[in-house]
């Protein structure tokens, strides 16, 4: 059964059931009624906008089976039909069905703000339209230009799994990661000192600041201030471009350690340091808030917190709960095994049968150098050239004919200015005009640099396809697993995720029936996504108390 649903006021909604031609349903406490709507039906909801309405279903113990998240679906439809940056809002989209003026897309929610319990006017039809009305035009006309593509099951799949990410990042921040407060206190008095009075630097970093003064003959430098440091440098007759880490590692100058280590520490404190915890560390859970798609290829990034990017120094503070336990999994280099899944090279899927696919590649053509083998690889996903990476890449474009060659195909279609799509239909954006003109300059000197920008923009489209359609082979699985889940281990919970990685907190007494769902979701988003292909894709939970010990 089809519902959708359009929230109201203080937690009220219009329904309308998409299968029955009666009139909309009024619903005084949206939470109850599609809580006992989906108990006796399998239902597939249709909501505006998926990350609006969880947050307060989830407070009230409901949880959505599927969706149609009418909003990421506006936004994966534009990019395929070559209209990014377009608002997506349910409003603009239905806009477009009538040629009338498009809505900006309405500004996120940050932690500051105190949200109603339903905001209806966000994002919401024009003026002078039905929200509800607008909600099944728009979700008509989405059926419709889906149909209307080469891989309609594709797209679809995409849609879904967009939609079921968006729950699961509503339930992710909802649940939190767990979080040993206590245990991150410890680690950053002990790496920093005591916790300093606003204003002033840990006791360490001060410590380190007065080293690397004394290095440059007692006079103050401000490490936290870049061109302080290349200027004293400059003192010191050596002229360096930046202070960047991968410059200073270069030299040969007492001011080095310190200002490495300096580095190192400051932004531990800055990024994950005392301010960090008292904003987003709760009642012993880490509460990020995900932004699904937030990236063009269809990863996810963070409004806020930082979670994509926590420090392995950090991870021992991520502790399961008594009696239960964290299952950690990863897809082992997941975005090889894709190039062979989507290139067909039969010989490229026997290396992948290796539960490391480097180590097998290394065996086949580089003469057992793993590390040889993985600059090749690399260099055929991202379009490296320099150094050894040619060579190594001429190795394998003769080995694996297919899998170089599906790489390069793509490469060559950003350098000429074309969009590619991923294997389920995520779109890369198309170049700028600026983009376009420099290219096109017959001047002499424009020409070089107008090369230069194709060849630049040809290395984002070469690695597009494979990241992109490695993001849809992860969200692919996650909504396979969290479905199952729901089924097998209901008390379990999907805790983090990120590219290739999922965490579940639950129950020891579930680590078993866990660890085997997760293993067949990969299989499972496998066979959706990819067909019947021989690619192996291995996603194998290990069961641990901390983070840490997983790694």
């Amino acid at each position: 059964m089809r519902v959708i649903v359009v929230p109201e006021a203080e937690g009220t909604a219009r329904a309308r059931v998409l299968d029955d031609p009666g009139p909309p349903i009024s619903v005084p406490d949206v939470a109850a009624w599609m809580a006992e709507r989906q108990r006796d039906t399998d239902v597939r909801w249709i909501v505006p906008a998926a990350d609006e309405l969880c947050p307060t279903l989830l407070r009230a113990g409901v949880r959505l089976g599927r969706c149609h998240d009418l909003s990421l679906a506006e936004g994966i439809l534009l990019a395929f039909e070559e209209r990014p940056g377009r608002p997506r809002n349910l409003g603009a989209a239905y806009a477009r069905t009538r040629g009338l003026p498009e809505p900006a897309d309405p500004r996120p929610l940050i932690r500051t703000e105190q949200p109603a319990l339903f905001e209806p006017d966000r994002g919401t039809a024009p003026p002078g339209a039905d929200p509800l009305d607008a909600a099944v035009t728009v979700f008509a006309d989405q059926e419709r230009r889906i149909a209307k593509t080469a891989h309609p099951d594709r797209l679809r799949l995409l849609i879904a799994a967009e939609s079921a990410g968006a729950l699961a990042a509503a339930e992710m921040s909802h649940f939190g990661l767990p979080w040993r407060a206590d245990i991150h206190t410890a680690l950053l008095t002990d790496l920093l000192g005591p916790r300093p009075v606003p204003t002033a630097r840990p006791a360490k970093l001060a410590d380190l600041a007065e080293r690397i003064s004394t290095a440059f003959s007692g006079r103050p430098i401000n490490p936290d201030h870049p061109p302080s440091i290349v200027r004293a440098f400059a003192r010191e007759g050596i002229e360096i471009p930046s202070a960047r880490a991968w410059v200073l590692k270069e030299l040969d100058h007492p001011a080095v350690e310190p200002l490495l280590a300096y580095k190192e520490l400051s932004r531990l404190y800055v990024a994950h340091g005392w301010s960090w915890l008292d904003s987003w560390v709760d009642n012993g859970r880490f509460r990020p808030e995900y932004v699904v798609g937030g990236v063009v290829s269809g990863r996810w990034a963070t409004r806020g917190g930082a979670a994509l990017q926590l420090p392995r120094t950090l991870r021992t503070a991520v502790r399961a709960d008594p009696g239960w336990t964290l299952m950690v999994a990863d897809a082992s280099q997941l975005e090889p095994r894709v190039l062979g899944a989507l290139s067909g090279d039969r010989r490229f899927a026997e290396v992948s049968e290796s539960a490391d696919l480097y180590t097998s590649l290394a065996a086949d053509a580089f003469d057992g150098d793993r590390g040889r083998a993985k600059i090749a690889m690399l260099s055929a996903m991202y379009g490296g050239t320099s150094g050894e990476a040619g060579p190594l890449l001429a190795v394998l474009r003769k080995r694996f004919p297919q899998a170089v060659d599906y790489v390069e195909q793509a490469a060559r279609a950003g350098e000429e200015g074309r969009v590619v799509r991923s294997r389920l239909g995520r779109t890369s954006p198309p170049p700028s005009d600026a983009w376009r003109e420099l290219t096109s300059d017959p001047d002499e000197t424009a020409e070089r640099r107008g090369r230069q920008a194709a060849r630049e923009w040809g290395r984002f489209t070469r690695n597009f396809v494979v990241q992109a359609s490695a993001a849809d082979w992860a969200l692919t699985m996650l909504a396979t697993l969290r479905r199952r889940l729901t089924t097998s281990a209901p008390d379990a919970q999907i805790v983090f995720f990120q590219h290739d990685e999922v965490i579940v907190h639950c129950p020891q007494a579930t680590a078993d029936v866990v660890a085997k769902e997760i293993s067949e979701s990969a299989d499972q988003a496998s066979a959706l996504v990819f067909g019947d292909t021989p690619v192996r894709f291995p996603l194998i939970a290990t069961s641990v108390d901390c983070y840490a010990d997983a790694k």
